[in-house]
């Protein structure tokens, strides 16, 4: 696995500055090429009184203000990513859950972040979790700091299936870089096969030049993903790896999970595959 292009999505309403900075760093380690994305919809006006008549009016306005502004961004990103064949950027008005997906066909690496609490509209900003079950590709979500990622240390959650054997090969060039890498599992029903699964993770890392160990973690009253970010502290890490889970896919989303609550660890980055 090798980042040729990176792709980083842009809010609509967020200061494009800081997320742009921390891609160009992550594209600027891999010699890649760096892809700037922004996209948004207008919400849909209803007229109380017309029962489902759409405004047009309404429509058409905001529409025009995310095309001004989406040219804003555009101007925002080429100042800072520079210009030339290795940086471009593309702006679209509609569905910026879709759209991104449908774009990440252009990048081995999307690279996004969490809005602010209580500021995420879905008609501005991407759907986390819909994105990563959907991009096919790996999501790195970056830290509420966004400072440039070290990933010296990296804490990779493991569990045994498809999705975290994914996310494993798709981390691989943090991980072939870093200087620790734990791969963690939390002990649930069977440690002698919890064991054997490690020890085979950190065979196959080693024999790719990761410094790898292992770790089974006991089980605690918190949540597994609550334990990943106590552990990730411990260590220093500043990049957490893991599978995107979904209970019965998307249902995970409003009901919680570990993913959700890696999504939320906002002091950490964190690279997550489906």
């Amino acid at each position: 696995m090798i980042y040729r292009t990176v792709m980083v999505q842009l809010d609509l309403d967020g200061a494009p500055e800081p997320r742009i900075r921390f891609a160009l760093d992550v594209a600027g380690r891999f010699e890649a090429d760096l892809i700037g994305f922004c996209a948004a919809q207008p919400h849909t006006s209803v007229a109380p009184m017309d029962g489902a008549i759409v405004s047009a009016e309404l429509m058409q306005r905001e529409s025009e203000e995310i095309e001004a502004r989406l040219k804003e961004i555009g101007q925002a990103f080429e100042s800072i990513a520079g210009h030339g064949e290795s940086v471009s950027f593309r702006g679209s008005v509609g569905d910026p859950t879709r759209l991104f997906a449908e774009n990440a066909r252009a990048a081995d690496l999307l690279v996004t972040g969490i809005p602010k609490e209580g500021t995420h509209d879905t008609f501005r900003s991407p759907d986390l979790g819909t994105l990563i079950l959907s991009a096919g590709r790996p999501v790195l979500v970056a830290s509420g700091s966004q400072e440039p990622l070290k990933s010296e240390r990296v804490l990779v959650a493991w569990k045994d299936t498809r999705e975290a054997r994914r996310a494993v090969i798709d981390a691989m060039p943090f991980l072939a870089h870093a200087k620790d890498v734990l791969v963690a599992t939390v002990d649930e029903d069977d440690r002698i096969r919890s064991k054997e699964s490690l020890a085979d993770v950190v065979r196959f890392l080693m024999k790719h030049g990761v410094a790898a160990r292992s770790e089974c973690l006991l089980p605690a009253d918190e949540e597994f993903g609550d334990t990943l970010s106590t552990t990730a502290f411990e260590m220093g890490a500043d990049l957490i790896v893991s599978g995107g889970y979904g209970h019965s896919r998307l249902r995970e989303w409003a009901f919680g999970g570990v993913t959700r609550r890696l999504l939320h660890a906002s002091s950490v980055n964190r690279l997550l595959s489906n």
